[in-house]
């Protein structure tokens, strides 16, 4: 028996897995984590075999949250489930450790065959995503930088303004949008990268790429 850890935001998507998968003779749902932080303390008491990951939680994401589970259980395999399917966010998932990476919207019998693969030790990606990774090595592409999945759009820019050195203030203008907005992006920014202020924030930006302009 597969036992299973279901980790997305949304109660009703985490539902709808546990119904799916409830008939499936060989996998166990033996609990369903809400956030990041959650499914770490939840593995540890739980003991699953396999991880269904979303990437995309508030707090700790799930990026962060399969290196910290891959850390403390290195046994344990982490499939991620999500609706990105962006090049960045693929090969993060990959560098923290997840062995698979599958579309929501996939049919159950991918995510069956998914869960299955991941406990037996195996790498497995939706068709789309495969498709896409075999290309990039194809290519002679290497692994692109980080660059921060669990950040919104809006948020990459303001963390790259920050890390070329920009206050609140400028960063308003230069954006058009009001400082209480900014400082709102800014304590998003410093949530989601973990840490407590902006020397912090510029150096994990520039650890990626951003800023220097």
């Amino acid at each position: 028996m597969i036992r299973l850890l279901i980790v997305d935001d949304h109660p009703a998507f985490r539902r709808g897995l546990e119904l799916m998968l409830s008939d499936v003779d060989d996998i166990e749902v033996v609990a369903q984590a809400a956030s990041g932080e959650e499914a770490v303390e939840l593995a540890a008491q739980a003991t699953p075999d396999v991880v269904l990951m979303d990437l995309r939680m508030p707090g700790l994401d799930g990026i962060e949250s399969t290196r910290r589970l891959k850390r403390l259980h290195s046994s344990l395999s982490v499939v991620v489930l999500t609706m990105f399917e962006d090049d960045a966010s693929v090969f993060a998932a990959m560098r923290a450790g997840a062995r698979g990476y599958v579309l929501k919207g996939a049919d159950q019998d991918e995510i069956e065959r998914a869960v299955r693969a991941a406990a037996a030790g195996e790498a497995i990606f939706g068709p789309a995503i495969a498709d896409r990774v075999l290309l990039h090595f194809a290519q002679g592409g290497e692994h692109p930088r980080a660059t921060f999945p669990s950040l919104t759009q809006r948020e990459r820019e303001v963390l790259s303004l920050i890390a070329n050195g920009k206050g609140n203030a400028a960063i308003a203008h230069e954006l058009g949008i009001n400082l209480k907005t900014v400082r709102n992006h800014v304590s998003n920014v410093f949530t989601k990268l973990h840490v407590s202020d902006r020397a912090s924030a510029i150096v994990k930006a520039r650890e990626s790429g951003m800023g220097g302009e």
